[in-house]
């Protein structure tokens, strides 16, 4: 395998993983609420898992083998599912540290943030993939990226901070239909309780995200990480040297964006309804 991916893994033995790891919790004489704060993770993780939705890792695995007594019955379990498709490693890491993080500052330069684009609109991203992606892998990876959308309405939600360039708003890779629907769906994202979107007018005089668009993520632990997305590649950053360098650059991209009112009210104008 390539020293940089690993594959994902069939989702028929995930249920299967998830239904041991429910047995032996059951048999513990815990709840999914209880496991979670013994290991440190949201319940959401743990139901999740559970239900098949989400990969056992095998860190965790090992922990709740060392907390179940089971043996090892977990880890060896993870150990055997069946692969069925190679992603990147960073990838897997960064989306299972997005679904449980506690808050997210996001910047974007290029297109919308995956956690704010319709289905049309990633879809549209995706086809405009070099190489090209097939249309199973369109398919996939768009289901894929709605469903992360549903942090925006997890119980409670994260606070999610978005700043996004303007040129982004005016990059039309769909229709005039696609594009509307966009807008509204952005328009409607900005009134979610605990996010916040900020425009960053072209006429600016000052950018401090001129580098690319990046993330800084708060883990349930309260440590911070970030991600950042190249021509060549994507990583993840643990360095604090490097979070506080991405955390002051972020803190200068609010200060030079618009207020939230006044995006709104960009938005509204690029509607139509103002």
């Amino acid at each position: 395998m390539h020293p940089g991916k690993r594959k994902r893994k069939n989702a028929s033995a995930l249920k299967l993983v998830g239904k041991l790891v429910a047995v032996f919790r059951r048999a513990a004489g815990l709840t999914q609420t209880q496991l979670a704060d013994l290991v440190g993770h949201q319940v959401e993780t743990i139901a999740s898992i559970e239900q098949g939705r989400r990969t056992l890792l095998p860190e965790l695995a090992a922990k709740l083998d060392d907390l179940l007594d089971t043996k090892g019955a977990l880890k060896a379990a993870v150990s055997e599912l069946p692969d069925i498709d190679l992603i990147p490693a960073w990838a897997e890491a960064y989306l299972d540290l997005e679904r449980e993080a506690l808050a997210l500052s996001w910047y974007d330069n290029q297109v919308m943030p995956g956690l704010l684009q319709t289905e049309r609109y990633a879809e549209a991203v995706f086809r405009n993939r070099v190489p090209a992606f097939s249309e199973e892998k369109v398919v996939t990876k768009t289901a894929a990226r709605l469903e992360r959308q549903e942090i925006l309405h997890r119980p409670p939600p994260p606070t999610i901070s978005f700043v996004v360039w303007e040129p982004v708003l005016m990059l039309q890779l769909l229709d005039n239909e696609g594009h509307v629907e966009q807008l509204r769906h952005l328009r409607a994202c900005a009134a979610l309780p605990g996010v916040s979107l900020q425009v960053l007018p072209l006429n600016h005089r000052t950018h401090a995200g001129l580098n690319g668009p990046f993330i800084l993520l708060e883990t349930p632990d309260f440590q911070r990480v970030a991600y950042s997305e190249t021509q060549r590649g994507s990583l993840l950053v643990s360095d604090p040297d490097e979070i506080s360098i991405l955390a002051q650059k972020y803190a200068m991209l609010r200060a030079q964006a618009l207020s939230p009112e006044a995006t709104v009210g960009l938005l509204d104008r690029l509607l139509g309804e103002q």
